[in-house]
């Protein structure tokens, strides 16, 4: 054993971050993926990957339909809508470290909200899943848009952005009214109107 090594304590730190006597303190958190070797076409590959294992991994016997495991972790009550959302969210956040435009992003984020919506609703929500495909529509959005700013495919997702955002208006206000309505009635059965 060397005695000239102290491993029990380390030099403190003054105010600056600067070690007694040490070069100055840098954050060891930080990973350049590209001089890692991981590559976009990697990072494609892997979005690929789980998009198939989620959207189309099994064919239904007798069809040339294909489901995935989005629609059988449906299934699981609780904790099967929630595993499938948070990897159809790793898509998402993988989709934006490459640089996707926001408007694709906010694009596929609507594609994933939907997913998860309508997808938690018990039996009907899996064939939903089944049907819609978030995963898989995702990557195509994902390939289409990544490298792609040109005019039109941004005027796209700006279109689906005001189309979506005028739905979400619409469905407030009609959730607004049907409440109204209800409240309405519920008080003309009580007597109160």
């Amino acid at each position: 054993m060397d005695d000239s090594t102290n491993s029990s304590a380390t030099p403190a730190a003054t105010s600056d971050g600067v070690g007694v006597g040490d070069e100055p303190l840098e954050p060891d958190a930080v990973v350049d993926f590209e001089s890692a070797g991981v590559g976009d076409e990697e990072t494609l590959a892997r979005l690929r990957a789980v998009s198939f294992y989620l959207d189309e991994a099994f064919e239904i016997p007798g069809t040339n339909y294909r489901v995935g495991l989005d629609p059988i972790l449906g299934l699981v009550p609780g904790i099967g809508d929630a595993t499938a959302s948070a990897l159809s969210a790793y898509i998402l956040v993988e989709a934006a470290m490459l640089g996707v435009p926001r408007a694709t992003l906010a694009r596929m984020l609507g594609n994933v909200v939907l997913d998860a919506t309508v997808g938690s609703l018990p039996l009907v929500g899996d064939v939903f899943d089944a049907a819609w495909k978030a995963n898989a529509r995702n990557v195509r959005l994902l390939e289409t848009r990544y490298d792609d700013a040109s005019p039109a495919a941004a005027a796209a997702d700006r279109r689906f952005l005001l189309a979506a955002v005028a739905a979400i208006a619409l469905l407030l206000v009609a959730l607004g009214a049907a409440t109204v309505l209800v409240a309405l009635w519920v008080l003309g059965q009580v007597g109160l109107l």
